[in-house]
């Protein structure tokens, strides 16, 4: 009888599990001289918690105008042609000439082009019309009544990059199919990830701006208008939970929506583990700021992070409701403890096969003692 209760006490204290128990955990209560705050979720802690990270664009993104198809820009490749009313001797083309074509004109990187007797002449910012305009102008001193047609070849000159999770990455002109920002990603070839998850981030000069894929097609107002030299990156969201304890899988599981909640985020790891969980015992581990802290406990004194604890018991006639509402953030833990008939199912076993292991001890060494 002595070894079997030494045997008892030996298993109780070495049994494996996948982490602590309920009465563990509780013991690192603050209350208790532990260094957690544990919260049971209610709707005031569901409210106080609610906090979802917020992308979107600043108003210097927001308030500015679509670009006009047909502006000129540094870089610009531009066709012209020069008519000139005389039969003889013409200003740009030779005897009997009347028609000048300068087909590859590029517009340099201060915006200017060279037009011959005309010049250097400021491109960049007009439109085809304007600079036509400008041109007539200069030749209309020394050739009589020149005809002039502006025609914008190609718009390299006013470009953005596309990279990151989408069709084809690469170099992009605005053109007028494409001067906001979903028409140039569906010009990329749209996203090559769930939109759920996907995230746009658009940086354009030192400011950057970033948005769910999803508010960008839900919202037109968040369109944004494209600036030449804009760079856009599709990017996965990169959040994560931990799931650990009796789930259906412990690991480290990637966010698969915008918002998610405890009771999302225990389905998406298969659920509770229904030979060991104890459904009273859901448990989210987290670093909590200050101010939600505060506001939370009730108090104005906090300073910092603070470990939180909050408790979530399936069992209670809300207890749902609060896991469906409750909201998971990047970097929780979330632990599912063990049963407790479990932990006692475990000692039997252990205590059987401890007491069979030292029954066939004894017998072996009585028949040695024969």
């Amino acid at each position: 009888m002595a070894l079997i209760t030494i045997l008892v006490a030996l298993a109780a204290c070495s049994l494996p599990r996948s982490g602590p128990t309920k009465k563990e955990i509780f013991a690192g209560s603050v209350l208790k001289d532990g260094d957690a705050f544990i919260v049971s979720v209610n709707s005031r802690v569901t409210r106080a918690t609610a906090v979802t990270p917020a992308l979107g664009f600043g108003s210097d993104f927001r308030n500015a105008g679509v670009v006009g198809s047909d502006t000129i820009s540094p870089g610009d490749t531009l066709a012209l042609s020069v008519f000139e009313n005389v039969k003889d001797d013409p200003l740009l083309g030779n005897t009997g000439q009347r028609v000048s074509v300068l087909d590859q004109v590029q517009v340099d990187g201060s915006g200017y082009i060279f037009i011959p007797y005309a010049g250097r002449i400021k491109a960049a910012g007009q439109t085809p019309e304007g600079l036509r305009g400008a041109i007539t102008r200069k030749l209309d001193t020394q050739t009589p009544d020149p005809q002039v047609t502006v025609q914008r070849v190609a718009g390299d000159g006013s470009t953005v990059s596309v990279s990151g999770m989408v069709g084809g990455q690469g170099v992009f002109p605005i053109e007028r199919p494409t001067r906001t920002l979903t028409a140039m990603i569906a010009r990329a070839g749209g996203v090559a990830i769930e939109p759920a998850v996907a995230i746009v981030r658009v940086t354009r000069g030192s400011r950057t701006g970033k948005i769910w894929l999803e508010d960008l097609y839900s919202n037109p107002s968040l369109d944004i208008a494209l600036r030449a030299g804009d760079r856009i990156v599709v990017e996965k969201d990169t959040r994560a939970f931990v799931a650990l304890g009796a789930t259906g899988t412990q690991n480290r599981v990637p966010f698969e929506t915008q918002t998610l909640s405890a009771i999302e985020a225990i389905a998406q790891v298969g659920g509770l583990n229904t030979s060991l969980a104890d459904p009273t015992g859901v448990f989210v581990f987290r670093n909590e700021p200050a101010e939600i802290a505060n506001s939370v406990l009730g108090r104005s004194d906090l300073t910092g992070d603070q470990r939180m604890v909050y408790v979530l018991d399936l069992t209670q006639p809300t207890g749902m409701f609060e896991a469906r509402d409750f909201l998971i953030r990047d970097g929780d833990t979330v632990y599912v403890t063990e049963a407790p008939f479990v932990q006692w199912q475990k000692t039997i076993t252990a205590v059987s096969g401890s007491a069979s292991a030292a029954s066939n001890i004894s017998s072996a060494s009585s028949n040695v003692g024969l």
